[in-house]
């Protein structure tokens, strides 16, 4: 049997950054409800943030079901 490392080294590097930024999406719908629990605490409104949040959120959904489309398929 004949390991392809650079192959394995490609796989590794792709699902690093993936990962990474995944984490970063995350974070950022995380920040953005927390914006709006200040802006709520303030009697503002953070619509932007909020919106914002929900983006992150769809954006790291739809990775991780395109990650289980291409595990399936």
């Amino acid at each position: 049997m004949k390991i392809d490392w650079a192959a394995l080294g490609s796989v590794f590097g792709v699902s690093l950054v993936v990962t990474v930024a995944l984490v970063g999406l995350f974070t950022l719908g995380i920040t953005g409800l927390s914006r709006r629990e200040r802006a709520v605490a303030a009697g503002g409104s953070a619509g932007l943030a909020v919106t914002g949040a929900y983006a992150c959120f769809a954006a790291c959904a739809a990775a991780v079901g395109y990650g289980i489309y291409l595990i399936v398929a």
